[in-house]
């Protein structure tokens, strides 16, 4: 690393760039970020609507939502005003048997997005954290009802579930699981992706709905009597974007009331409106017991997640701890005052620009950019769903995900960023993107592809 960046001062290109040296970068090759002689274009200095700006002044498509997050676009400014006012108004104020009203408004303004029966919300800092919360609100519903045997979580395979110790455990990325292994009781029912009878499917896959039969299997093997909860993304967002065979997330719901076992929907990505309604359970109908969000709830401005819990277990805790605390969990900033004005910013100009109607209404026209890539050099399959999809490439020899980092690095170099996720490049737009924004970006993608051996 040179000692012109180290040191934080104007580079060679005339930019000003910062100190690198104490900031340990999250799922970053750190060396080599730090190491880049043109590291002011991998800056981001501003951003605006689906735009970023870089130091350098290039200005890039955000085709990811960031990181699945940036639902309403960047810097929309009824956000960013609500952001503003309230930090002068109200910095911070405790959750802990005292309350903001500010919470208890975005609460029932998410509440009131979920499907009927789920009306209560536990907040959170991350989906990290929610699903953290999520499995412990799990683990006490059943301790409550005299079924404190039931200690084991079942994930699946490709999953995600956040980097805390419990969503690694009960995620299925292998990276993350081998780096921290497993501290908890959990086993994994098998992914859904089969290019055998479902590749390059527009939407829902027609076939699979018996890879959930998986399920009765682990039930089987560890008995109902021990397992707390079942654990899925309606559609995998950091496993490759695998959408679900149509019937398979109600084969679930199915297996699981049967067995008397919590079904929790992961829906940090598929929250507010990515599949042009409030909630993935919405899109497929089915409704889970507890369902985590994050992300999207105030499109990354402030960190804000948190679990939406179904009447039937809220009741169960209110009902059945007596006069004392009904659940020893929670966060400092559970609820924070510029989190919650934030979701509520948010979930207003989601209303009032009708933004999931805008997703539902793009979705035609994504699916087809995304099956646009069928006939291309290196394209194995093709995936999508609503306003997410995903296009896998074969991996090179002793090189895998090579090539899509390759694709990845060009189309930033020519003003669109798409996600590497192994052999698969990721689409996620923010939900205000527009037909003419959404081709530019398929087309640079295209021209990029062409091009990489």
């Amino acid at each position: 690393m040179s000692a012109v960046i180290k040191d934080g001062v104007t580079n060679a290109a005339g930019v000003e760039v910062p100190p690198l040296d104490a900031f340990w970068m999250p799922y970053t090759n750190n060396r080599a970020f730090k190491s880049r002689e043109d590291i002011a274009s991998r800056m981001i200095a501003k951003a605006d609507g689906v735009y970023y700006t870089t130091a350098s002044g290039a200005r890039i498509i955000d085709a990811m939502a960031t990181l699945w997050c940036v639902n309403a676009g960047h810097c929309r400014p009824k956000i960013v005003e609500a952001i503003r006012a309230q930090a002068g108004e109200l910095d911070f104020a405790s959750n802990f048997s005292v309350g903001n009203p500010l919470a208890f408004r975005a609460a029932d303004a998410v509440a009131r997005l979920a499907p009927a029966g789920i009306g209560h919300v536990f907040f959170t800092n991350s989906g990290s954290e929610a699903v953290d919360t999520a499995l412990k609100i799990a683990l006490g519903y059943h301790r409550l009802n005299g079924q404190a045997s039931r200690q084991r979580f079942i994930g699946r395979e490709k999953g995600y579930h956040g980097v805390n110790l419990a969503g690694v455990a009960v995620g299925g990325v292998p990276a993350n699981r081998k780096a921290f292994g497993n501290l908890i009781a959990v086993d994994h029912m098998p992914h859904t992706q089969d290019l055998a009878r479902n590749r390059h499917c527009r939407g829902l896959p027609a076939d699979g709905a018996d890879i959930a039969d998986h399920l009765e299997r682990l039930v089987a093997l560890h008995d109902a009597s021990n397992i707390a909860a079942v654990i899925v993304e309606p559609v995998s967002g950091a496993g490759g974007v695998l959408v679900p065979p149509r019937g398979y997330l109600q084969r679930l719901r199915e297996i699981c009331t049967r067995h008397g076992i919590l079904l929790i929907f992961d829906e940090v990505i598929t929250g507010f409106g990515r599949l042009g309604t409030p909630f993935a359970s919405q899109f497929f109908d089915v409704r889970p017991d507890l369902i985590t969000f994050a992300k999207g709830v105030t499109s990354a401005t402030v960190p804000m997640g948190g679990v939406l819990v179904s009447d039937h277990v809220y009741e169960a805790f209110m009902n059945g701890s007596g006069p004392v605390v009904e659940l020893f969990h929670g966060y400092t900033y559970s609820g924070h005052p510029l989190a919650s004005i934030a979701a509520l910013a948010t979930l207003a100009t989601y209303a009032e620009e009708d933004l999931f109607g805008n997703a539902a209404r793009l979705s035609q026209a994504f699916e087809d950019g995304i099956h646009d890539f069928v006939d291309m050099p290196h394209v194995i399959d093709t995936r999508n769903l609503g306003l997410i999809g995903a296009v896998e490439l074969a991996p090179r020899a002793r090189a895998p995900g090579a090539r899509a980092l390759e694709v990845h690095n060009r189309a930033w170099e020519r003003g669109v960023f798409v996600r590497p996720i192994g052999d698969n490049i990721a689409f996620c737009p923010p939900l205000m993107i527009d037909k003419t924004q959404l081709e530019q970006v398929f087309g640079v993608v295209r021209e990029v592809l062409s091009t990489v051996p």
